[in-house]
């Protein structure tokens, strides 16, 4: 497993107005890690996030992931590499307020090449690691906001993915619940999955044992 997972070189990120997200940065996440990177809002980290997750393209610099040169691969290709290798937890949940926990999880594995009866079985499974095995035909109205993140983050790791990307996802939270998550996002690292903690708490970064600093689109 040892290696690198993520490298970023020389990687920049404009939008129109000549608005730099990211400045040259450089960072590597090696496989297993957890890594927090913080800043406060506008430092550059969730541009971070979506550029490490393939969900944008940088303006400038070289960008792997799991040995894959984003540039050379299409969209399609991309869309691939997302659905097998990376998993996405976000603040806000993003659950179809209609469908149970199960359902929600199941639906995450749809672009992977899963049947469905497989797909339900990997989402109790993950339902199982997150605590929820209980939950599973609750819909989001009858769970707490914890318990939401939970399936989010279930949803998230169903497909086994290498890499978890988690952007805020204590941030709707209380307390308790927070602290929650942080550890069944520890649990998950312990087993291999390796995670990056997208936040501008560092009382939360502080509590993982990497730390990469952002401010105004750099790494400080």
């Amino acid at each position: 497993m040892a290696g690198e997972l993520v490298r970023l070189r020389g990687v920049s990120k404009f939008y129109p107005g000549g608005i730099a997200a990211l400045r040259a940065v450089d960072l590597t996440v090696e496989r297993g890690e957890l890594l927090a990177i913080v800043g406060p809002s506008g430092s550059g980290k969730s541009t971070m996030l979506h550029i490490m997750g393939t969900l944008d393209r940088p303006s400038a610099g070289i960008v792997l992931v799991d040995g894959h040169d984003v540039a050379g691969l299409s969209d399609r290709q991309l869309s691939a590499l997302r659905a097998r290798r990376i998993g996405f937890v976000f603040q806000r949940f993003h659950l179809a307020a209609e469908l149970s926990a199960v359902d929600n999880v199941a639906g995450g594995l749809l672009y992977a090449g899963i049947g469905r009866r497989e797909r339900r079985l990997r989402a109790q499974i993950a339902l199982d690691r997150v605590g929820l095995g209980k939950r599973l035909r609750h819909r989001p109205h009858q769970l707490s906001g914890g318990e939401r993140q939970r399936v989010a983050i279930a949803r998230a790791v169903a497909g086994e993915p290498a890499l978890l990307l988690a952007d805020e996802p204590t941030g709707n939270l209380d307390t308790e619940s927070g602290a929650k998550v942080l550890a069944i996002l520890r649990e998950l690292n312990d087993t291999g999955t390796t995670v990056v903690v997208i936040t501008h708490d560092p009382d939360i970064a502080k509590l993982l044992p990497r730390r990469v600093l952002m401010r105004d689109g750099l790494v400080t």
